[in-house]
């Protein structure tokens, strides 16, 4: 493995708040590149995240340091006259800059897209927002359970029949979209390696959403018939359903047709081969519920390590229904850097979660804890040219906190 990363001498401005813009520095950040976290000087909302209920409870700050691992902090006041002096110079500093401030106080604060080329023609401008540029509600603020969730599709389609929508797991949507708009930028600085221009780039909550939830769309736009919501019991194919193990274990068993045969050899029941309800995919959809009934009996009566060893043997495929704190003790998250090692947090933040790709022979930086509000304003700002009197008027001018108002206990870290 090599430690020359694939983004190294890449220069990243994050100046996007909570999940998804984030996200994407995360994996620039993954391969190298120099990300510098700017925020108010009171902090991005998100490193009190993990103090509002539902989110799991816990001492340790451990959403913020998933999202902004390997970044340095500059603290600064952007409604603030002065502060666009360093704007200007993070700019032309910067390779990729990226956003999700609504666009309305993006103006206000002068971070349009119009107002940043300028200083730097070359520079990749990536933004996020709930609902795209255009139209009516390209202003409105979106959160992932609201725009990619709700809006997309998706949140109607996710539950059982007779059930309510439900809330989905926290930043799901957020880290799709993530993925997206790193994806974008990439696509960018590729273009700028052929041709020299900068772009301009951009995704949506909910177009990441209706991607994710694109073979039901497409099929709303060519008008297909769907099926009712899922119903366990009345499945419209029960060997692609849910069952329930004698030692209470949910699991998922998807099977195509060719695998019948396995599946009724390995549960012990070779007469349902032969029985003339099932003889074939279109008798088993019109006798679902009694097959459904039969494997209900035929699953509850053993444990979920027998099953597995039946499916394995059969090729069959199936996934275990597992709760975070077992997936966490799954061997394959550390034997594929899925979950790797976290320095310097503090606490219980021992490990965290590394970005969903690998480039076989690049080794990925080591990863390590999320700055402090501002922790790094001096370090960032001499690199930007600024000289100790003239950091000092930005200080007092109001651009950039004092150095007493940084006190790490006021941080939101959890450390």
């Amino acid at each position: 493995m090599t430690s020359d990363n694939i983004f190294s001498g890449l220069k990243v401005v994050d100046l996007a708040s909570f999940i998804a813009g984030p996200g994407a520095a995360v994996i620039l950040s993954d391969f190298g590149a120099d990300v510098v976290k700017v925020e108010p000087p009171t902090g991005d909302t998100w490193r009190i995240g993990y103090k509002i209920p539902p989110q799991p409870r816990s001492h340790d700050n451990y959403p913020w340091h998933l999202n902004n691992r390997n970044k340095r902090g500059l603290a600064i006041d952007l409604k603030s006259p002065h502060a666009v002096e360093i704007l200007e110079r993070l700019v032309k500093w910067a390779d990729v800059l990226i956003v999700n401030t609504p666009h309305p106080a993006r103006k206000r604060l002068k971070l349009a897209y119009e107002d940043v080329v300028q200083w730097n023609p070359r520079l990749i401008y990536a933004d996020v927002t709930g609902y795209g540029d255009k139209g009516p509600d390209a202003d409105l603020p979106g959160f992932d359970i609201t725009s990619y969730w709700a809006r997309s599709g998706l949140l109607s389609l996710t539950r059982d029949a007779g059930a309510p929508p439900t809330l989905p797991v926290s930043g799901s949507g957020d880290h799709a979209t993530a993925v997206t708009l790193f994806s974008a930028i990439v696509t960018a600085l590729y273009r700028r390696e052929r041709t020299g221009k900068g772009s301009y780039v951009t995704t949506s909550l909910l177009a990441a959403g209706v991607w994710a939830c694109g073979v039901s769309v497409q099929a709303a736009l060519c008008d297909a018939t769907f099926f009712p919501l899922h119903d366990r019991l009345k499945p419209p194919n029960a060997t692609f359903n849910v069952y329930r193990t004698s030692d209470d274990n949910w699991f998922l068993i998807v099977l195509t047709p060719d695998k019948w045969p396995a599946l009724a050899m390995g549960i012990g029941r070779p007469d349902l081969l032969t029985d003339p309800r099932f003889a074939n995919p279109a008798k088993q959809a019109a006798n679902s519920a009694e097959l459904t009934a039969i494997l209900d009996e035929v699953f509850g009566s053993l444990p979920m390590s027998h099953w597995s060893e039946v499916f394995d043997q059969g090729r069959l495929t199936f996934g275990v229904v597992r709760a975070p704190s077992e997936v966490i003790k799954d061997p394959k998250l550390h034997e594929n850097d899925i979950v790797v090692p976290l320095e310097g947090a503090g606490g219980n933040l021992k490990f965290t979660i590394s970005s969903p790709m690998q480039v076989h022979g690049i080794d990925k930086v080591p990863a390590k804890r999320a700055p402090e509000i501002g922790e790094h304003n001096e370090e960032v700002l001499k690199e930007l040219g600024f000289n100790a009197d003239e950091i000092a008027g930005l200080r007092t001018s109001g651009a950039i906190p004092h150095i007493s108002d940084l006190e790490p206990a006021k941080t939101g870290t959890g450390r």
